[in-house]
């Protein structure tokens, strides 16, 4: 009984100084297996006891279990006080007490933000968002528009033509409603928005890319007029620069619309008094439009007798420069968060 108490004795002193100089956690799981795990010195000893008479298997047995629980303590103690010394930092020149820096976070570029406000006007105007290719043929992007080759129209696009037979950078969204209306029969009503790329001299009001949106309705004829889509870009935008807002249109000429007209709203800059933005006129030339040509239609198998409808379009880089008064469309894409940070 004297021999195994004094085993028992001798060997807490010793797991006691073996734990207390573990260095790191694996040190002390290998402490716990020595003294603790299945084969370990305290283990045995516990399993020796059985051999012993009834009285001093009890009294062995009480003092075996409790320094048994000690060195569990005392293990997992030393367990927290590793843990907690592997987070401090080594490093001797960097104070944990410094307030740390507040990480930047990401925000929608300009173009996205005003993209999105377009979409949600019109959607709840009933129009649908439609997307196509910025690879286009040449029916698509000209001779379904009423551009024929060898149209001078085709001059009005400096067009970035690809090595494929036929194929080019679209140079609007307009080919998107050819696609459209061949596969969907009218009443419609859609936007486009898109990229699109010209062949041109970048400077502060043009770039070779930029995003355009075009604007579709058709229906059944007599039901789609002027005076239709005056209402619903008069209603755009006010939505869009959240004010009353004066339009007027202006005689042009596009391929594929006929009759066709500019619209100029007053300087949202001046409020249409005149500054340098509006060249002191009070108006800003903002989009084109006009009624869908018949050539048009019928290239999409649509008799013009029945159906007619009106088509818009529209710089999206434009609408953002109107909108946040910004100098230069160059910004959009120039990768500057002096710039963008401030949206």
């Amino acid at each position: 009984m004297i021999k195994i108490h004094m085993e028992l004795k001798k060997l807490e002193i010793t797991a006691r100084k073996d734990i207390k100089s573990a260095k790191n956690l694996k040190d002390l799981d290998d402490i716990f297996k020595k003294y603790l795990g299945k084969k370990g010195e305290l283990t045995l000893i516990l399993r020796s006891l059985k051999n012993l008479p009834i009285k001093e298997r009890k009294t062995q047995g009480k003092i075996a279990n409790q320094i048994k629980k000690d060195l569990e303590l005392i293990i997992q103690e030393q367990k927290h006080k590793l843990q907690a010394s592997s987070f401090k930092i080594q490093d001797t020149g960097f104070d944990i007490t410094v307030p740390g820096k507040k990480q930047d976070l990401g925000h929608l570029h300009p173009l996205t933000l005003v993209r999105r406000k377009v979409e949600e006007i019109f959607q709840s105007m009933g129009f649908s968002v439609v997307e196509g290719p910025e690879v286009e043929s040449e029916w698509y992007n000209f001779d379904a528009l009423n551009i024929p080759k060898e149209h001078p129209a085709r001059d009005l696009w400096d067009t970035f033509y690809l090595k494929q037979k036929k194929l080019l950078l679209r140079t609007h969204t307009s080919p998107v409603q050819i696609r459209y209306m061949e596969k969907n029969q009218p009443p419609l009503r859609i936007i486009v928005p898109g990229r699109v790329f010209r062949h041109e001299a970048t400077d502060a009001g043009h770039e070779v890319n930029f995003y355009h949106i075009e604007g579709l309705m058709i229906d059944k004829k007599g039901k789609v007029s002027v005076a239709n889509f005056k209402a619903i870009i008069g209603e755009f935008f006010k939505r869009f620069f959240e004010k009353e807002i004066k339009i007027r249109l202006r005689p042009s000429y596009f391929p594929f619309t006929e009759p066709s007209f500019e619209i100029d709203i007053n300087c949202v800059n001046c409020l249409g008094k005149g500054c340098s933005v509006c060249a002191q006129t009070g108006w800003v030339e903002t989009l084109g439009a006009g009624m869908v040509h018949p050539n048009v239609l019928k290239a999409v198998g649509l008799n013009p007798k029945f159906w007619q409808g009106f088509a818009f379009g529209v710089g999206m880089d434009r609408l953002a420069i109107m909108k946040y008064k910004i100098q230069d469309i160059r910004l959009f894409y120039g990768g500057d968060l002096r710039f963008l940070q401030q949206f």
